[in-house]
This record gives C-alpha cells, sequence and structure tokens, in this order.
C-alpha cells in the first residue's frame, strides 16, 4: 500500500527534462491557416503514464503548465528535433502559439520558408510525434495500482515544444534526485535500485509508523539490499 504523497518542491533545480508525446493525440501535422502552413500537435498529453523511464513511470498532471500559462508562456520557442540550430518559431514573436484544453498542451507554429523542409517532412509523414522540454518546478511521488513508483509532474517551466523524428526520452536524473530529496536517501542508491527496478521498495508501509522506510544515508550496495530484503511485510517482494 502506498502513501498519498504531498508536493514536494525543487527549488534550484535547473536541469531540463524531455518528453515526447505517444499516440495519436501527439502526433505532429501540418494545418492550412489562411494559406499558410503551421505545424501543430499535442506536446504534452494530461494524465497519461508514460512509458518504464528506468524504474518509474510518470504522468502530467493538468495543473502542470498552469504558471506557464499565466505568464503568458515566456521565452517558450519551437524547435525541431530540440535543435538550436533548427528554430520554427518563438511566443515573443507569435510566431507560436501555445493552449490548454482537457487533453494536453497544444501547440502551433509557422516556420519559415528557411526551414519549409521541415514542413515537408511533417506533410510527408517523415515527422510524426510531439515533444516538451522543460524544468521541473513541483512534482508529487506516489504509486500506480499495481504498486509501481509513479511521478507526477505538478508544475513545470516550458522550455521548449518540438516536432520530432526519434521520440527519446533524455536522462532522468533529475526524476531520480527528486525522489532521493523525498525520502532523503542518496543518489547514488536511488540510482542503483533504479537500475534494479527495485524503487518500489520506498513506497512500502513499515509496522511501526505506517510510512514508507528509506534506505539508511551511508548505506549502499549488499547492505542496502539486505536492509531491503529482510522486511517482513513487502507485498511486492
Amino acid at each position: 500500500m502506498a502513501e498519498q504523497d504531498t508536493t514536494t518542491p525543487l527549488e534550484g533545480t535547473v536541469e531540463i527534462e524531455r518528453r515526447y508525446t505517444s499516440g495519436d493525440t501527439g502526433k505532429a501535422e501540418l494545418r492550412a491557416d489562411g494559406g499558410e502552413k503551421r505545424i501543430g500537435g499535442y506536446a504534452a498529453s494530461f494524465n497519461r503514464q508514460s512509458k518504464n523511464l528506468g524504474g518509474f513511470i510518470e504522468v502530467v498532471d493538468p495543473i502542470a503548465f498552469n504558471q506557464s500559462r499565466g505568464d503568458g508562456w515566456p521565452d517558450v520557442i519551437a524547435r525541431y528535433n530540440h535543435d538550436d540550430n533548427q528554430l520554427l518559431g518563438t511566443t515573443a514573436a507569435g510566431t507560436l502559439r501555445m493552449s490548454i484544453d482537457q487533453y494536453g498542451l497544444a501547440y502551433d507554429v509557422l516556420p519559415p520558408k528557411s526551414m519549409s523542409y521541415v514542413v515537408e517532412l511533417v506533410e510527408r509523414g517523415d515527422v510524426r510525434k510531439s515533444s516538451f522540454a522543460f524544468r521541473t518546478v513541483s512534482d508529487d511521488w506516489t504509486t500506480t495500482d499495481q504498486g509501481y513508483p509513479l511521478r507526477r509532474l505538478t508544475g513545470v517551466q516550458l522550455v521548449d515544444v518540438a516536432p520530432v523524428n526519434t521520440p527519446a526520452y533524455n536522462d532522468t536524473s533529475a526524476g531520480l534526485r527528486s525522489l532521493a530529496a523525498k525520502f532523503d536517501a542518496p543518489l547514488e542508491e536511488v540510482r542503483s535500485m533504479a537500475q534494479a527496478d527495485e524503487l518500489r521498495r520506498f513506497f512500502v508501509r513499515t509496522d511501526d509508523r505506517g510510512k514508507p522506510k528509506p534506505v539508511k544515508k551511508g548505506m549502499f550496495g549488499p547492505a542496502a539490499a539486505a536492509q531491503l530484503l529482510a522486511r517482513k511485510e513487502d507485498p511486492y517482494a
């Protein structure tokens, strides 16, 4: 049984994370607007579980982009494959439009003529996915109904959106640091447990206090494994 988590602020976190939107919802597509060809799609889908990110999965909460939207989407840009050299548009210039609905975070960008080949790639179906880059402001940790670690993004600073041809998750070390901070556990131990797909053990309830019991600070390798395996009431063991 997992303890219900509360929002964990990640003050000072500056690492940029990237995620892509799977399924038809995140499909990048060409749109006609007054004779102009625009590229649009959903950069993020709400409440949709990601693939395994290396010991945990993730969902984007509908409130995640509220701050960025309230601030008018400042300095958000659109780039093909998140490449600085392949700029498609910006919110500052009005060539990139952002919106939120019940499905997720939608974008619509008017590429410059110099990037017409990206328009052609989307039109031909060679580029079909969408992605977004962000910095985490706040997140929640709990588990799925099956007891698997679940990170819920509840507040993010949007950096960019992108049509992408090879969707991929970047390094998820920011997520592991968040989990380590929540349980006051050594980051290297959390990484080791993630590699062994054992992060769910942080969410196992114990007899004494009824709360998740993290690995003790300074405990690594076999010692940490022994502590974890010694628990008598682990429903996920």
